[in-house]
């Protein structure tokens, strides 16, 4: 049932923050009838300008991450069905494809790792064939020769996530979505209840639950009280985008990832040639400084698995911050202060999960509770009293 407009109030629902989580919660709370608003000076930026859009739920699966994994299959599940409805309520293109993932090695350490990799993929049930060597060049010619094996993964897709975030500007828009092209100074709290928040300009928004979706942003809002905060850090990462020339083979068909020296590395083909190369893992803070070590180890790393990417013009250099939480894991739902709800501390699936966290945060904002797909991702496992969530998500 759709809750009540409160009187007085310039909006049912505030969310502080822009970037592609805030917005899709903007998009399905206005979709349900909230009158909602968004508070971000440049909605659509964030780490979406930066990351690769590698919806990549199985070759993105680590040891101990079981949990997150079921949500992870969730959001890509959805996607096509939400890039759809998407795509039409915007009238954009959200460079959606579903080429594929290969994930290769290169020397026989790498080659024992996917191994254990794929081990671990067919015990949580999930698909990927073991390709040898000459396989993986045969689907993917420009792979360096020395390559011994990988993982061909067709269910692993990817999206532009600059397209997806422009996109979901127009939906918002369209929807009824009030923009507040500006930051949000602190969160007002009445009767230790959010309340709704104090803009840069001195105005104020008042509503009836507040969404805090500010990225690596979301531990720095001022009033929100110290025990409440969300445990989110900053992890930088650095990302390089190359062109490829036009030509009639394409330069790769699908994203293809290794492991190089014990750092990860992706190239992510764009249909309009772009090639993304990505991405450094760093804690340094609230540093987004682009480094010469930084795009050095990307293109050597790159330059092992694809020995031709060095030709290629190098067109940009980026750093952004991934919101990362203590168990790299999101946080949805109703937080310990009533009226504020958390949707943040994606991490590395941010885009992955766009769809899902949608859907879960504007169930919450009707319903007031979360959904069973979301439950083991409550705020509330980080609070200083154990619970059933926190619990499953550690085990």
């Amino acid at each position: 049932m759709r809750p009540a407009h409160s009187p007085g109030r310039s909006a049912d629902v505030l969310v502080i923050g822009g970037g592609i989580i805030g917005l899709v919660t903007a998009w399905r709370a206005a979709q349900r009838g909230l009158r909602t608003a968004l508070a971000d000076p440049a909605p659509g930026g964030g780490a979406a300008q930066v990351a690769a859009g590698m919806l990549a739920a199985v070759t993105e699966l680590h040891y101990g991450e079981e949990t997150l994994l079921g949500l992870n299959l969730a959001s890509a599940r959805r996607y096509p069905q939400f890039v759809a409805e998407l795509e039409e309520a915007s009238g954009q293109d959200t460079g959606y494809r579903s080429c594929g993932t290969l994930a290769v090695a290169l020397d026989a350490d790498d080659r024992v790792g996917l191994r254990e990799l794929h081990a671990l993929q067919q015990r949580c049930g999930l698909e990927s064939d073991w390709l040898t060597g000459r396989e993986c060049r045969r689907l993917e010619p420009m792979l360096a020769p020395g390559v011994r094996g990988g993982l061909r993964v067709d269910g692993d897709h990817q999206i532009d996530p600059r397209r997806l975030a422009k996109a979901l500007v127009v939906a918002c828009e369209r929807a009824g979505v009030t923009f507040h092209r500006q930051w949000v100074e602190r969160l007002s709290v009445a009767r230790d209840r959010a309340t709704g928040a104090v803009l840069a300009d001195g105005s104020e928004v008042a509503t009836d639950q507040v969404v805090l979706a500010a990225g690596s942003l979301s531990g720095r809002l001022a009033g929100v009280p110290p025990q409440v905060l969300p445990p989110v850090r900053p992890v930088k990462g650095q990302v390089l985008r190359l062109t490829v020339p036009g030509t009639h083979a394409p330069f790769l068909s699908r994203t293809v990832r290794a492991v190089v020296r014990g750092s990860h590395v992706y190239l992510v083909p764009r249909e309009n040639g772009e090639l993304v190369v990505g991405a450094t893992s760093e804690e340094l803070g609230w540093d987004t400084t682009v480094t010469a070590g930084g795009v050095y180890e990307l293109l050597r790393d790159a330059h092992e698995l694809v020995p031709g990417l060095t030709e290629l013009p190098l067109t940009e250099t980026r750093a952004g911050l991934r919101p990362g939480s203590p168990d790299n894991a999101p946080m949805l739902g109703p937080s310990e202060l009533p009226g504020l709800l958390l949707a943040t501390g994606h991490y590395r699936n941010g885009v992955l999960l766009t769809p899902v966290t949608g859907d879960v945060m504007a169930h919450v904002l009707v319903t007031g509770g979360l959904p069973e797909e979301a439950r083991a991702f409550t705020p509330r496992r980080f609070s200083s009293a154990p619970s059933p969530a926190r619990q499953e998500l550690s085990a």
